[in-house]
């Protein structure tokens, strides 16, 4: 098999070098190129024919953001992962060149210690997204608790069956989002096009580092009908508005009277990921049983796979985005392939979908806003 080609783009020499000495003992990758700036860039990738191309933000002449508006109408499916500082800059940038083409991005290291150990970080995060977004097969490092037994990989391009749905008599109470590689164009698509008077809590796992989640949190805010906004302890869990869990804490959710409220902690990551998503499912499937939605979008890896067991296993309902659709179909493929999605769906058909279901007529008197509270170690319903 062919090493995937890539072009790193950075007006940093010393930053240029970290990466291709950082990628440099991965017998799948050759670097075949550096650039000092977008223009560079634009220039070298006929040259070099690469299969992925790492951008910074911030660059002389023509920066990151223009450099991949400039080069999506000749290159619309060439994987562009953006290199951008962990600082509020960083992140609105990286922001906006999510939303102008770019696939991926991982923040620079910063105060590591050592060249060592920033090679060490750069490698962890930066190459199984050059792998995934160049359709090489990434086999996850063990964790500590057990996984799901892997998945065979469906052939790409082949059809994918949801398992039948089970909607009968029970509206969904809350619909909870999982959603990593591609996340915030996916949710710039759907969390405006839900309805004004959803009535309906959302609440949503979206891998991202601290004060990315914010900034995400405040452009979609402003895109929204609904309010959408970072969660935070104790922040009060209501129908009409988004909560997203905040960059390196575990969002969970929990009872206090008869009220519903967030809840933040630090447990270790799972599936290599803080915040994750399946803490957020099971504490949301602890609470609402068999009246919780969950939708499963774009991503890497399997985050959220052992959540919707928990959901289907207490009779919910899970939807997931279609690989067409996907940047990655990692999260949501695990998903389909185990036969936990009700509805497989592409991602400008996710919101009508959520809407229909969370409106749907009942045959009983349930309302839809009210969490299934335990009594007596059973799960009753709150009338």
């Amino acid at each position: 098999m062919s090493r995937i080609r890539v072009l790193i783009v950075d007006d940093a020499v010393v930053v240029r070098r970290l990466v291709s000495d950082a990628l440099a003992d991965d017998p799948e990758i050759e670097v075949v190129g550096t650039a000092a700036n977008g223009r560079i860039a634009l220039q070298k990738i006929p040259q070099v024919n690469p299969d992925v191309v790492t951008m910074d933000v911030e660059m002389p002449e023509l920066n990151g953001i223009e450099t991949v508006r400039a080069l999506r109408p000749t290159y619309p499916k060439l994987p562009v992962i953006m290199f951008s500082t962990l600082t509020e800059r960083g992140g609105t940038a990286t922001l906006d060149a999510l939303a102008a083409g770019a696939s991926d991005y991982v923040t620079k290291p910063a105060n590591v210690g050592s060249v060592a150990l920033a090679q060490q970080r750069v490698r962890e995060d930066l190459i199984p997204r050059i792998k995934t977004l160049a359709g090489r097969i990434v086999v996850p490092v063990a964790a500590a608790r057990p996984t799901a037994p892997p998945v065979p990989p469906a052939p790409r391009g082949a059809a994918t069956s949801a398992r039948p749905s089970h909607l009968g008599d029970a509206r969904p109470s809350i619909v909870a989002i999982g959603v990593s590689t591609g996340g915030p164009n996916a949710l710039a698509a759907l969390i405006p096009s839900l309805p004004a008077d959803l009535r309906v809590p959302v609440v949503i796992t979206q891998h991202m580092p601290p004060m990315f989640t914010r900034l995400l949190a405040e452009r979609l805010n402003q895109q929204s009908p609904l309010e959408v906004r970072e969660g935070a302890p104790g922040m009060l869990v209501t129908p009409g508005t988004v909560t997203i869990a905040p960059g390196d804490y575990h969002m969970v959710l929990e009872r206090q009277g008869t009220e519903v409220r967030v809840a933040l902690n630090q447990d270790p990551p799972e599936n290599s990921c803080r915040p994750a998503v399946d803490p957020m499912f099971r504490s949301v499937v602890a609470l609402y049983g068999h009246r919780t939605l969950g939708v499963i979008l774009t991503g890497m890896g399997q985050d959220g796979l052992r959540g919707c067991e928990g959901i289907r296993d207490a009779g919910g309902q899970v939807l997931a985005q279609d690989e067409a659709s996907s940047v990655v179909w990692g999260m949501p493929g695990f998903v389909v392939r185990a036969g936990l999605a009700d509805k497989v769906l592409p991602l400008p058909d996710i919101a009508a979908e959520i809407t229909r279901r969370v409106t749907a007529t009942t045959t009983t008197g349930w309302i839809a806003s009210q969490p299934v509270i335990p009594r007596d170690s059973r799960r009753t319903e709150v009338v």
